[in-house]
């Protein structure tokens, strides 16, 4: 393999032909404002091309049940490694999916417990120790005397709920001299043909004898036997009880007999180990949020929460967090025989092994049966991540998305030695990224811009990043943006002055949610507020649990009492009309919906071509103009530009329509124009091209303006909403809350606003929440971005750690009040950022 990546003539999306070279072997940051064609490149060019040329390497028999790219838009691309993308993505909605089982710990943890675990009967809690064959024999005869039977008849269980038809096994058995098998609860003649359906599954016992209680030696010979076929069972019947012994374990006092203990015991997904009541869910029913009332949570059988290391159930163990179950396994391994070490030893390390690399990526306070489908897309990735370092591949391309997502400073440092690491192991680390710590830890830079849309796509530095941040590449640092914010020549200035205005304020009592601890925070109205924190510090669950939940149910109910969540009040509510969550969900799911239709822009360009004279003289109305409804939309692909295509062994194909040439119309719609340009033209637009054209139609441009203020003047009007980043959605419900007439007194929460944005966009961003108070609104953010908790009004910082260690109020006020706290970890990192910059002197 070539020690760099050559990538020729890159054209996917934005991209402007471009040609660039990337070792291999190091760590690589792809950055740029949002929009500019980032992901375009990393994942779109480099990853999907990786991806489809291994594929293309299999068999056709196995390409058949793989998903099939189709290939990049892209020359060539030399000296690709097998890639593996570690993006955002939620994990899994399976419940039975939890950290544990992700991380394979769980499953590391199954063997642990069947070779090490301590045994005891989950009737009376006494440890079990294994029976001898004398033991046995013993049992026997004084069961018998209790029963005041004379004879046993001993049966070894040879197959225990396994499929198969089993009639060579059988007849082998007949060779040996029995004559006689209980087979699914029924005595059989070995010398009869015995017909077993091979797909179910059965109990097969070999009658060994029926013997005299007084005659012990042909009854231990009996139970030696029995011992042997079946390794280590014995069933001992009389003529109205019988009972199984095991040379494994088995209760003394109440003849409790455990089945084989082995790793699928402890398995909640398999039918030998999961509670019979919940199949293993741990709760009533898959929508229930309440306790299986048997298992308690647990979703295993009594027998598997019955087996026990260090006095813990492998149920305990898992309800530890990372950092407890790290330190649990550490102290364990100290306290471990001779011979349990020798047995234990490798699957210890490999648990604890994988336990430091979680800890690594800051996610100490997860527990590991914490379900998957409740992870956030950052630790989901983390996770992602940590399994990949565990598999200890080389020689592998590894691109991530934004990794630093939802991650404190103090976190950022722990992801970027693990990212080190993976490049080490000699593999290709592609990251696309905007947080400055990881820039500055990379070894080469690829900076996409100069700006967004068809204003980017243009690759504006390159190089080793030491080399680009000492200024020696004198063109990169004329057209890069990004180079100018690292080396001090732009920057996201502190505000001129805090907002100290009294609007009331937000007064939340005793606040519990998930690992809150029944805090008390009074959160200013009127503002713009960060809230802050370590990950895992409860900022989530205050945000949405605790504000959005119960601020929702008051205003659905006005007047009436509304029943609280989580919380034993929140006072201030008066003070506010409505709350609305700006995420970073798609604006829409489909490639029909856009950001015209989504911020209501595209109703009045259809109201004003509907007005235009050629219009009244047709008599087209407002729907004329729309590629959702029949009457003026192309009926061939019904308003969508294309058709789907099924392809029988290859992806679906979407192919332009034929007879609309992917302009959503009927020929008659697109006859009615302005300044030359019919409807579809007007939705090809830029929204800069948009803002030209309409001038002087205030009810068209005034809405324009605001995507203009959020920064998203390079995108088309009718672009589809399935090419939109995260962030560029969130900015479009932003613009279409700052378009609505009626916007005073909204609480606007959040989260992590930041996510896949430059300096530059950053900088926009605030201007663009700024404007939203302005208005008489309250703004809260969920935050970790220094530059922005820098610029907020009042800061609410929760910790002072995660999981367990966290949800305390740890400091509330200005950003300089906080940084003054010294428990705060927050503040320790603020303190700098809050300092004036010295600007470097252009070179």
């Amino acid at each position: 393999m070539l020690d760099k990546l050559i990538i020729k003539k890159a054209r996917m999306h934005n991209l402007k032909d471009i040609s660039l070279e990337i070792p291999h072997n190091a760590l690589t940051v792809i950055t740029g404002v949002s929009g500019s064609g980032k992901s375009s490149l990393a994942f779109d060019t480099i990853f999907a091309e990786g991806q489809r040329q291994y594929v293309e390497s299999l068999s056709p028999y196995m390409r058949q049940f793989l998903n099939q790219k189709k290939p990049a838009d892209v020359e060539e691309i030399i000296g690709l490694a097998p890639a593996i993308s570690i993006d955002q993505k939620a994990l899994s909605h399976n419940p039975r999916s939890t950290v544990g089982t992700l991380t394979e710990i769980y499953d590391y943890l199954r063997v642990l417990y069947a070779r090490i675990g301590e045994v005891y009967c989950p009737k009376c809690g006494t440890k079990i120790e294994k029976l001898s064959a004398d033991e046995m024999v013993d049992i026997i005869v004084n069961r018998a005397r209790e029963e005041k039977e004379d004879y046993v008849t001993v049966l070894s269980p040879v197959i225990k709920a396994r499929k198969g038809e089993y009639y060579q096994l059988l007849y082998n058995y007949l060779g040996l001299g029995y004559s006689e098998a209980r087979i699914d609860g029924k005595i059989h003649s070995l010398r009869d043909k015995i017909n077993l359906s091979p797909r179910q599954t059965h109990d097969i016992e070999i009658v060994i004898d029926k013997v005299l209680i007084s005659d012990t030696s042909r009854l231990a010979e009996a139970v030696e036997n029995s011992l042997e076929y079946s390794k280590g069972l014995v069933v001992a019947k009389y003529q109205k009880k019988e009972f199984l012994l095991s040379a494994n374990w088995t209760c003394p006092n109440d003849n409790f007999s455990f089945p084989e203990i082995e790793p699928r015991l402890f398995s909640f997904n398999s039918p030998h180990g999961a509670c019979e009541t919940c199949s293993g869910l741990g709760r009533k029913n898959f929508f229930s949020p309440d306790k299986c009332p048997d298992c308690k949570g647990d979703r295993l059988r009594k027998e598997a929460l019955s087996i026990l290391i260090a006095g813990k159930s492998i149920a305990a163990v898992s309800s530890l967090t990372i950092k407890a179950a790290y330190h649990f396994f550490d102290k364990l391994y100290e306290n471990l025989s001779v011979k349990e070490r020798a047995i234990a030893e490798n699957v210890i390390v490999q648990i604890v092994s994988r336990l430091e690399f979680l800890l690594k990526v800051g996610l100490d306070y997860l527990s590991l049966n914490r379900e998957a489908h409740t992870l956030s897309g950052g630790e989901a990735q983390r996770i992602r991540l940590s399994s990949q370092i565990g598999s200890h591949l080389s020689r592998t391309m590894y691109v991530l998305d934004e990794p630093t997502i939802g991650l404190h400073e103090r976190d950022t440092e722990k992801l970027i030695e693990t990212l080190q690491k993976l490049k080490e192991k000699n593999n290709t680390v592609i990251v696309v990224e905007h947080d400055e710590k990881t820039i500055l830890a990379s070894d080469y830079l690829v900076d996409i811009g100069p700006l967004a849309g068809v204003h980017g796509g243009e690759i504006v530095a390159i190089g080793k990043t030491a080399d680009l941040l000492a200024g020696k590449d004198k063109k990169a640092l004329l057209s890069s943006l990004t180079l100018k914010y690292l080396r001090g020549e732009a920057e996201i200035s502190l505000p001129e002055k805090r907002r100290e205005a009294n609007h009331g304020a937000l007064k939340v009592i005793k606040a519990s949610a998930n690992n809150l601890k029944n805090i008390n925070v009074s959160i200013p109205l009127g503002k713009l507020v960060g809230i802050a924190g370590v990950s895992g510090s409860g900022k989530s669950s205050f945000l949405y649990d605790v504000l959005y939940k119960n601020i929702s149910r008051i205003k659905q109910r006005p007047g009436g009492r509304a029943k609280l969540d989580k919380v034993a009040d929140i006072k201030g509510t008066d003070y506010i009309n409505k709350v609305v969550v700006i995420d970073q969900s798609p604006i829409g799911r489909t490639p029909r919906s856009n950001p015209a239709t989504y911020t209501g822009i595209f109703t009045p360009i259809r109201d004003f071509y509907a007005s235009l004279p050629e219009s009244r003289e047709r008599g087209y109305n407002l729907g004329r103009f729309s590629f959702n409804r029949a009457g003026g939309r192309c009926e061939a692909c019904q308003g969508a530009g294309y058709n789907l295509i099924e392809m029988h062994f290859l992806p679906a194909v979407l192919v332009e329509c034929e007879v609309c040439q992917g302009k959503r119309f009927s020929r008659e719609t697109l006859q009615v124009k302005y300044k030359g340009k019919n409807i579809a033209d007007v939705l090809a637009l830029t929204i800069d091209e948009a803002v030209d054209f309409f001038a002087g139609n205030y009810y068209i441009t005034d809405k324009l303006q605001v995507l203009q203020a959020v920064g998203l003047g390079y995108l088309q009007l009718g672009q589809s909403a399935t090419t939109l980043s995260g962030g560029e959605a969130q900015r479009i419900k932003i613009a279409k809350e700052l378009t609505h007439t009626l916007g005073k007194r909204t609480l606007y929460l959040l989260d992590e606003p930041t996510t896949g944005l430059h300096y530059y966009d950053i900088n926009q961003l605030l201007s663009v929440l700024n404007k939203l108070v302005e208005r008489g609104n309250s703004v809260f953010v969920i935050e970790h971005n220094m530059h922005m908790l820098k610029s907020m009004d009042y800061i609410i910082d929760l910790g002072p750690g995660g999981g367990e260690e966290g949800g305390r109020l740890v400091a509330g006020g200005t950003p300089e009040e906080v940084a003054k706290t010294k428990e705060s970890i927050t503040g320790h990192y603020l303190k700098e950022y809050l300092k004036k910059p010295v600007k470097k002197k252009k070179p």
